[in-house]
């Protein structure tokens, strides 16, 4: 297998010059995705059986509580990248995407809470599944505030990095927290493995949301991984001419 392409990943100037063709592609996929799936999902879905039309929300909560786990899973990746490969792209995809990962966990949490009001009578329960996300988004301030805090960049790089590693066996205990323990929680709505128990007009939306969420959550974070690259290789002569450029376009 050639390994090329992961090498080249440690220089800056090739990730910013290849990021900025797919920056394009996963914004616009983004943007087609999240208008079909919603206007889809809110609009022409029929309502649930049970849940009515309150079981809408599900094309917002489900995307954005895969991406917080998925965001989640990039930063121990990244973390593991950088101190194995000493890779300090590694660190600046793990700083970029740590703050959308906090967002995205947020509102998974706040669109659990509008939608567990009318399906279980309350905002907020210690259920297995709502507590483990709560702490998902505590590691995420965790992990921001470490990059934070520490102005050492290296030894922030580190510190987030090891945090990062650490705090990914959550990700298990959030999936399998409705099987592990007796949860109001219900199980998972699609299963890859499966076929899933709603019909194709309600869940074929919901995966055009996934797949735009994560078109979002690419663009976002190549956007700030390439802000954050020039900030950091400002002295360089291929990062100074770039931002002549850009400045040059205002």
């Amino acid at each position: 297998m050639n390994w090329t392409w992961f090498h080249k990943l440690g220089s800056p100037k090739w990730f910013y010059e290849i990021s900025g063709r797919w920056l394009p592609w996963f914004a616009w996929g983004a943007a087609i995705l999240i208008a079909v799936g919603l206007a889809w999902g809110l609009a022409f879905a029929p309502p649930d059986y049970q849940q009515g039309n309150s079981f809408r929300i599900i094309y917002i909560h489900v995307p954005a509580a895969f991406l917080a786990q998925s965001g989640y899973i990039m930063l121990a990746v990244c973390g593991l990248v950088g101190l194995v490969w000493k890779m300090k792209l590694a660190d600046v995809a793990l700083q970029a995407a740590a703050p959308l990962g906090a967002w995205m966990t947020f509102v998974a949490l706040v669109t659990g809470a509008i939608w567990g009001k009318p399906t279980w009578g309350a905002w907020w329960v210690w259920d297995a599944r709502l507590t483990s996300m709560l702490i998902l988004l505590f590691l995420y301030f965790g992990v921001i505030a470490l990059g934070q805090a520490i102005s050492n960049r290296d030894s922030a790089a580190k510190a987030c990095a090891v945090l990062a590693i650490v705090g990914v066996v959550n990700i298990p205990i959030i999936k399998y927290s409705v099987e592990w323990w007796n949860t109001l929680h219900q199980p998972a709505t699609f299963k890859i493995t499966e076929k899933p128990a709603m019909p194709p007009e309600m869940w074929v939306p919901l995966l055009l949301m996934v797949l735009g969420f994560y078109c979002f959550f690419a663009t976002v974070v190549l956007m700030r991984m390439r802000l954050e690259v020039l900030k950091r290789e400002s002295r360089s002569s291929w990062a100074k001419a770039e931002i002549q450029a850009q400045v040059g376009k205002v």
